[in-house]
């Protein structure tokens, strides 16, 4: 992918997102009203500065973004309940299946997430959810087990998640998210691809 290719991606993003139709969640006939952005993993940088300008240019037209950084979250999350030591004291001492096995239980989407999301949306004060952070995160919380639980707590508001790797969308197999292009994370079928939206 070139420079050109994703300045062509920022603009459709940008036209997309400040459009009537995606704010007010037109044409979903029924469907949660969840995005995804793929993004090849080595663009990460480039991609991250790409949000940051569409945020500022759909703040100037009024258009609130509340962005969720997976991994911030669970630092905070851990902080709060006072595990962040104990997980920096063991970690050297686990090994990575111990210690990922740690972290899903302490950071389980159901019970620690999703809830802690939902306060972080609790006021409405935004016009759109960006969820980021899901490369950082892995393997310990799965892309597709936040979306899952995230169903119920993002509502009335549009979502898009900046995914770095490959969603595949076939008739026959489903959609799946591929992270890092290379880890198939699962399927998760509710999701449509942002770059193939209409403005």
């Amino acid at each position: 992918m070139t420079v050109h290719d994703l300045t062509r991606q920022e603009e459709h993003l940008f036209a997309v997102l400040s459009g009537e139709r995606f704010l007010k969640m037109e044409g979903l006939s029924n469907e949660v009203p969840f995005f995804i952005y793929p993004y090849e993993p080595e663009h990460a940088l480039d991609v991250a500065k790409a949000k940051k300008r569409v945020k500022n240019r759909l703040a100037s037209r009024g258009i609130e973004v509340r962005e969720v950084n997976l991994y911030d979250l669970s630092v905070e999350i851990l902080k709060e309940r006072g595990d962040w030591d104990e997980v920096l004291e063991v970690e050297p001492e686990l090994d990575k299946a111990e210690f990922t096995e740690m972290l899903q239980s302490m950071l389980n989407p159901q019970h620690h997430l999703a809830p802690a999301i939902r306060d972080r949306l609790a006021d409405g004060g935004f016009d759109i959810v960006f969820l980021t952070g899901i490369g950082e995160v892995f393997p310990y919380i799965r892309s597709h087990n936040v979306l899952n639980n995230l169903q119920s707590v993002v509502v009335g508001r549009p979502m898009l998640m900046f995914f770095p790797g490959r969603y595949e969308q076939s008739d026959t197999l489903g959609s799946s998210l591929v992270l890092f292009g290379r880890l198939k994370d699962d399927q998760y079928y509710r999701a449509k691809n942002i770059l193939e939206q209409e403005p």
